[in-house]
């Protein structure tokens, strides 16, 4: 049993936007500790299975973070894939570079904003971690799960998945380009009549094999406004220098 003063300074931290392993680590406690003060799960056991069968936005009607969600749904699209691990259970993964240790404390966080009575996890992968949480309602949030690859299937949104991406443009591309796409430095090589000159500039690269996926991709970017091209048939970009000033305010470098 800890102190109140831990559980109440864990709550005050946690409300503050700190990761739950950050929060843990400033109060001396475990994970578990935290997740479980932080949904309330240590209540009575009426309580807590009330909890438990009542925390789906679609089922139950609980209320659902739709910005924290079109991030998820955009990193979904891009890394994820649900499983069934046993009756009635679904795991959702993602599977997010060790390259990029902000993407994976922000892969968590959505993940734990969209179904707070879940509890999130990582395991360590070669050249990756895996962000997982199981639920028996991740098939209702993500309706897009089906047999085989995404590419080899279609893809759309529902009526009320559509909604969320147009009310949150930004925080769903930003989830499909910290997917699948990546914010760089194209070199261009010019000769002149004072000799070759290089230039440098900044471009967004988004690439798919979903045909599906690439157009959500371009509905989102037409809502916030920014400019794009395929430059494959695969691959989009946005090059243009007001362009990528734009979607730097809702995407910005992978860190």
């Amino acid at each position: 049993m800890h102190p109140r003063e831990t559980v109440d300074r864990a709550l005050r931290l946690s409300a503050q936007g700190l990761f739950d392993r950050q929060v843990a680590e400033l109060c001396g406690v475990s994970i578990g500790a935290i997740q479980k003060w932080r949904t309330g799960a240590r209540r009575s056991n009426k309580d807590q299975d009330l909890r438990c069968h009542n925390n789906c936005p679609r089922c139950h009607g609980r209320e659902l973070d739709d910005a924290a969600y079109a991030y998820l749904l955009g990193l979904y699209l891009g890394d994820g894939h649900i499983v069934r691990c046993r009756k009635d259970v679904y795991q959702l993964s993602l599977f997010c570079s060790d390259a990029w240790p902000g993407l994976i404390d922000e892969a968590e966080r959505a993940m734990a904003l969209t179904m707070p009575t879940s509890s999130v996890s990582r395991r360590r992968r070669q050249g990756c971690t895996e962000v997982k949480s199981y639920s028996k309602h991740w098939l209702c949030l993500f309706p897009q799960h089906g047999p085989g690859m995404k590419h080899t299937r279609e893809i759309k949104l529902a009526t009320w998945q559509q909604e969320i991406m147009e009310k949150h443009p930004g925080r769903f591309a930003r989830g499909l380009i910290h997917s699948d796409g990546c914010r760089g430095v194209n070199r261009v090589r010019r000769v002149l009549s004072s000799g070759v000159r290089w230039y440098e500039y900044p471009r967004y690269h988004f690439k798919n094999e979903s045909r599906d996926i690439l157009a959500l991709c371009c509905e989102a970017l037409d809502l916030l406004g920014v400019a794009w091209r395929f430059n494959n048939r695969n691959e989009l970009s946005v090059a243009r220098r007001e362009a990528v000033e734009l979607l730097d305010l809702h995407v910005g470098p992978k860190y």
